[in-house]
């Protein structure tokens, strides 16, 4: 059968997983009667919740007797390395375009990806239905990005297909809607190249993904570059050392739709699913015994955050989770660092405390999100940009942002994004509409905590994304919330009396009837100090009382904190505590009579 390998990039939000939908049930993946939910690639809980693909996934459909292998990539800066690696398994790739939003960020990132691989690359401009659709003007942008990217003519040499993926059709004329979605098939199976493989070779294939099955066990996941690979044969697992271990392969499998089925034997230019290995890792190379050596080329960039991982030490700890000891926390955060090639764990001068380094803020939160979902309960601190050395001198990353917001919006999200060391490099409005487009060049660190700051300036109405642009001199401004914290100064439970009279000095994060203990942050000082406060008084009862001389304790409003808000908001000096069932604030040292109130 003829095989064609193709990945889906795209800007996040920009409808890949929802293409991919449509193809699948126009290829007759799914039986007609069947009832298949929207975005049945996110097939997990936090992707699902959130809208957005998290981790590569792999599908595969039949037509006109060609086998094609679709990944669904994702579409966020801080899943990168998901496309990086997705990418050494494919020959080429869509670029799925917005008609209305154009190229942004991601595009760029994940277009530059592609080209360095040396894939064919097709243009999509999906959403082409949208009365707000730009589609001449995304067309020129596109073709602006790639002669700004590629290395030879032929990458510019592109053919364009429009689409509304939502609507399931595709057409090569935007004016000329069709019915299905069969020219973009088409457009695979005619324009798309065949796996550059090696057929009569010594077999040999990069792990590119790895799986854990609880009947074959660790599963390695990679194209077949070269030979061909049978069910019970022998072989050998090369690390990136370059130890080798031998093995026989013990389970043998290929995507097929949505799940896999066994086989017993794969060629090259196939993606294969090898079980048999112990705990293989991303990057290893399988080849046959006493093989020729492989070069590796799987690499990815280089992480651009770091975050303190602890076990929980409040005084509540233990009480809502199953997981708590250092062990524990190490083991799941190995697996993970296992599993994602972008993150690395590091020990610190503490037993109880790691540090993870990851691509950024959202990757972390995932992290942490899935972690007090198995049952852990974990401390994270405020995650810092990472700085290198070049030259001997110290350097930070530095950001391309690009923001659409209201007209009326730009003067304030200006002058926030300048506080944080950004500049303005250009302003376009966006035809058909009162947006504009605000493009700026800001230090990495000076995105840390910006997202509730930039929402509540634009009254939840900016989009905004960014990638990696270059670095810079790094200038030793640490980056900080304005306002202090308020904090409780002894143990007990929050009583609506106290938190009253409480509410005028700032912003609550709890409401009565919270379990508190000292050191811990139960909202915001609307002044630039710490406030150590007690939110457990009551009001002393008597057997007078008098009409309207008794004080209305009625709250104004609480603002309980979410993960990500939370990560965001926290300073150097305090930690979030994330268990199961709560997520709280505290501060490190929790004594007060051994902290200061005045910040650095």
């Amino acid at each position: 059968m003829n095989i064609r390998n193709l990945a889906i990039i795209a800007h996040v939000d920009h409808g890949k997983t929802t293409l991919i939908d449509g193809l699948l049930r126009q290829a007759g993946v799914f039986e007609q009667h069947r009832e298949m939910s929207d975005r049945v690639m996110d097939s997990g809980d936090l992707e699902k919740e959130r809208g957005i693909t998290i981790t590569a996934k792999n599908a595969a459909l039949t037509w006109k007797d060609t086998l094609i292998n679709v990944v669904d990539t994702p579409g966020h800066a801080d899943f990168g390395s998901e496309v990086e690696r997705a990418l050494f398994m494919v020959d080429g790739a869509f670029l799925l375009v917005d008609a209305a939003e154009g190229p942004l960020p991601q595009t760029r990132f994940v277009l530059n990806k592609a080209m360095q691989q040396g894939i064919r690359l097709a243009l999509v401009i999906n959403k082409v239905d949208r009365p707000d659709a730009r589609i001449q003007e995304v067309e020129e942008q596109v073709l602006e990005l790639f002669y700004d990217l590629a290395s030879d003519e032929k990458q510019v040499n592109y053919p364009t297909i429009y689409a509304s993926a939502k609507e399931g059709w595709a057409s090569k004329n935007a004016l000329e809607p069709t019915q299905n979605l069969h020219p973009l098939l088409d457009l695979i199976v005619d324009d798309m190249p065949a796996p550059r493989v090696q057929p009569e070779a010594p077999f040999h294939m990069l792990v590119a993904d790895r799986r854990y099955d609880s009947f074959v066990g660790h599963i390695a996941v990679g194209r077949i570059e070269a030979g061909s690979l049978q069910e019970n044969q022998q072989l050998q697992l090369v690390d990136a050392a370059g130890q080798s271990k031998q093995f026989t392969v013990s389970a043998l499998q290929q995507i097929w739709g949505l799940a896999t089925k066994r086989v017993q034997e794969l060629s090259a230019g196939n993606i294969a699913l090898v079980a048999g290995l112990d705990n293989p890792q991303i990057g290893d190379v399988i080849q046959v015994c006493d093989g020729p050596s492989i070069a590796r080329k799987l690499h990815v960039d280089p992480p651009a955050v770091s975050v303190r991982m602890s076990v929980n030490t409040c005084p509540l700890a233990g009480t809502e989770g199953t997981y708590l000891t250092s062990r524990k926390l190490q083991d799941v955060l190995q697996a993970a660092c296992q599993q994602n090639v972008a993150l690395s764990l590091h020990d610190t001068d503490s037993p109880e405390v790691f540090e993870l380094k990851a691509r950024g803020e959202l990757q972390i939160v995932v992290l942490l999100e899935q972690m007090r979902r198995q049952g852990y309960e974990v401390m994270a601190g405020r995650p810092q940009v990472l700085v290198h050395e070049q030259d001997g001198q110290q350097v930070q990353p530095q950001e391309n942002m690009v923001i659409d917001l209201p007209q009326d919006f730009v003067g304030a999200v200006t002058q926030l994004l300048a506080s944080r060391g950004g500049t303005l490099q250009d302003m376009q409005p966006l035809s058909g509409s009162d947006r504009v487009r605000l493009q700026f060049l800001i230090p990495s660190r000076g995105l840390i905590g910006v997202r509730s700051q930039l929402l509540t300036r634009t009254r939840g109405e900016a989009i905004y994304a960014s990638s990696f642009s270059g670095w810079i001199p790094w200038d030793g401004k640490s980056m900080q919330r304005t306002n202090g914290a308020m904090i409780a100064d002894r143990d007990g439970e929050c009583r609506e009396y106290a938190l009253h009279r409480l509410q005028e000095r700032g912003k609550l994060f709890v409401g009565a009837g919270v379990h508190v203990y000292e050191g811990m942050i139960i909202g915001e000082h609307n002044r630039n100090t710490d406030l150590n406060a007690n939110p457990t008084k009551e009001k002393k009862l008597t057997n007078m009382r008098a009409s309207g001389s008794d004080e209305s304790t009625k709250l104004d409003g609480i603002y309980p904190m979410g993960l990500d808000e939370a990560l965001e908001w926290i300073d150097d000096d305090e930690w979030v505590e994330i268990t199961p069932k709560s997520i709280r604030l505290r501060k490190d040292e929790l004594k007060a009579n051994a902290r200061k109130v005045t910040r650095q």
